[in-house]
């Protein structure tokens, strides 16, 4: 909210949360009885047509978010060379409210407006008469009203929210009060109310308005400058009659210069245009791609994560990963997106981050889960990989970590495949495996003198178990395979650590994939579930057993531009796999972690807590629901 919120600063329909788009129910409602009473024909074209603009206008709207995160992340054309953080999010979260709030206003119009009802598709009189009076009149009273804003008394009440962003999102374009945004309503109504009056209006000309508006705002607050130079040289006027997005973003940075709405002429009438804006668009156009430091691999996970990557749905990717029945519904986009992700032949970029001057960035090789399991793919998947491998060493990175199952032993060996085709890769390679260890062992409860580890044996669990016997630590698994798995890796001396047995309690279990739902009821309640797996399992146990997160930390405060979370951890949680690498290239080691090798793990634990990475607290108790 505001710094001193004034009267209508809250949305009407705020306490609805995600219902209320309940409120549109009456025109539906109302469009479904004329149309069963009086039939289809009888219907009103431009009355019919504005619920499924608005859901256009929504579309059109998250392909600016996508665009602009997507290009920000790189780091080309950017202009503001800041991250964002949850805070912005949360506060932006409502961005589709001005589209309620629109829908309704144009419903009201359509029905009461005279002039208002059975629009025809398309009048050139009315079109002309529109753009001249957002030249002038809708122009004009903006850039004074948007002046007002800033005095003191108003910029406390209503438009320091707006201000709050620094470094904008296409979507920042709307995020204001009640009050505030049904000033702007009104005043981009006249255009449309005075071609109503006068007979002029029709369907297309008010569509192609909304859209201009929409479209102006998006592009205005995307931080990276799209509109090329030559077109300025071509049209010297349109100088004055388009902004550009570093024009405005100088507006979020200065405060007090370019208060224009889309068309700079009044700034420069006024003098109130910042003498910076010439000098910054030509900057910001430059390519100017800044070298990455450390790269993670991660990959898709279920169908939905599309939607939960940072490049999706801002608000949900916000949150930790959680199937949703509203995305469900969205099947037939989620199996588009597959079909895209199977046929794009690279990587892309997910999300960056700037630490100690250290520049991170996370690429997502296009393939889900299920695609790592089937055999026909794995040979794609390497490919995909090689190359995201090479890229990095071109970009300058010094540490590539391999996420999820880009590490998988049986895809390559948990890396090794690369350093075998490529020994002069330039750049290290990192599963992360020492790590992750360490964050289970840490994670084990003060005094515990036995855990039960049962699960597919990784080079974690081998590491792990490993680990734990030599803490004079007893090990139990629960069948011959695992046993005979691990007991090479146990050294001689401690080997009586490791147990098989099928009847041994303990009050924490060690866990990893493929453990059924059957084994986990063995345990007793109370019973600490601490995974090692990359992937979380499926809790079942519904007696107050705790499950921890999957090996991961928390990161620290001079982690910039976090604002997405990394699939299923909580918010500024990152998988150790990921912090692994970030942590060797602050260390300057010279050496890989991947195929066998383990760093020495106390070394690693205690370089991560060095530079500010702390262990996570959290827990989840399966019968009560809360975080811990």
């Amino acid at each position: 909210m505001a710094t001193n919120p004034g009267i209508l600063s809250e949305w009407p329909w705020k306490r609805l949360g995600s219902f209320k788009y309940l409120v549109l129910a009456p025109w539906v409602v109302h469009g479904c009885h004329v149309a069963a009473t009086k039939g289809w024909r009888e219907l009103d074209l431009g009355y019919v047509a504005i619920l499924p603009s608005m859901l256009l206008r929504a579309l059109h709207d998250q392909a600016w978010i996508t665009t602009s995160r997507l290009h920000n992340a790189s780091g080309k054309h950017q202009i503001i060379d800041r991250g964002i953080e949850f805070d912005q999010v949360d506060r932006e979260q409502n961005w589709d409210d001005q589209i309620i709030l629109s829908a309704i206003l144009l419903l009201l119009g359509a029905v009461y407006m005279p002039g208002g009802q059975h629009l025809p598709l398309w009048r050139t009189d009315g079109a002309v008469l529109l753009v001249l009076l957002h030249a002038g009149p809708v122009e004009f009273i903006y850039y004074w009203f948007h002046r007002a804003l800033h005095h003191h008394f108003l910029y406390t009440r209503y438009h320091s929210h707006h201000h709050a962003s620094i470094v904008t999102e296409p979507i920042t374009s709307v995020i204001h009060p009640f009050a505030e945004l049904l000033a702007y309503q009104l005043l981009f109504s006249i255009p449309m109310i005075t071609c109503a009056l006068t007979g002029t209006a029709s369907i297309i000309t008010f569509e192609i308005y909304v859209i201009y508006i929409d479209f102006m705002n998006n592009m205005g607050h995307c931080n990276f400058e799209l509109v090329p130079n030559w077109l300025f040289k071509w049209i010297p006027p349109l100088k004055y009659l388009m902004y550009t997005p570093s024009f405005h973003s100088l507006h979020h940075t200065q405060f007090r210069t370019n208060y224009s709405l889309f068309m700079p002429f009044y700034d420069y009438i006024y003098k109130s245009m910042d003498k910076s804006s010439d000098i910054l668009y030509e900057n910001s156009l430059k390519d100017k791609e800044k070298e990455v430091d450390v790269v993670h691999l991660t990959h898709l996970t279920s169908l939905q994560s599309i939607y939960h990557i940072r490049t999706g749905f801002a608000h949900y990717a916000s949150k930790p990963y959680t199937s949703m029945w509203l995305l469900q519904i969205m099947w037939p986009v989620s199996w588009f997106s597959r079909v895209l992700a199977w046929a794009y032949g690279s990587w892309f970029t997910v999300e960056s981050n700037v630490m100690k001057k250290l520049r991170m960035q996370s690429w997502a090789i296009p393939r889900y889960s299920f695609h790592y399991g089937l055999n026909k793919e794995k040979e794609a998947i390497n490919d995909l990989i090689e190359k995201a491998i090479y890229e990095a060493g071109k970009k300058g990175a010094k540490v590539v970590s391999l996420g999820l199952l880009n590490q998988a032993h049986s895809l390559n060996g948990s890396g090794e495949l690369y350093l075998q085709k490529y020994p002069k890769f330039g750049l290290r390679l990192v599963d992360g495996t020492s790590l992750a260890a360490a964050v289970v062992i840490n994670g084990i409860p003060r005094g515990t003198n036995q855990v039960i580890l049962a699960g597919k044996i990784s080079k974690v669990a081998r590491t792990v178990a490993s680990a734990l016997c030599k803490k004079n630590v007893k090990v139990i698994v629960t069948n011959k395979q695992d046993y005979d798995i691990l007991k090479p890796c146990i050294p001689e001396n401690v080997t009586n650590n490791l147990l098989l047995s099928t009847t041994a309690t303990a009050e924490v279990w060690l866990i990893g994939d493929g453990l059924d739902a059957a084994e986990q009821y063995r345990a007793h309640k109370g019973t600490q579930f601490i995974p090692y797996s990359q992937f979380p399992p499926k809790m079942v146990r519904k007696d107050c057993c705790t499950y921890l997160t999957t090996p991961a930390m928390g990161v620290p405060k001079s982690m910039q531009n976090v604002h997405s979370c990394e699939n299923w951890l909580p918010r500024r949680v990152m998988s150790a796999s990921r912090i692994a690498g970030i942590v060797h290239a602050l260390e300057g080691w010279n050496e890989d972690e991947c195929g066998d090798t383990v760093l020495d793990m106390d070394k690693v634990w205690s370089a991560a807590i060095m530079h500010g990475f702390h262990p996570v607290t959290q827990v989840q108790c399966v019968d009560c629901k809360s975080v811990e």
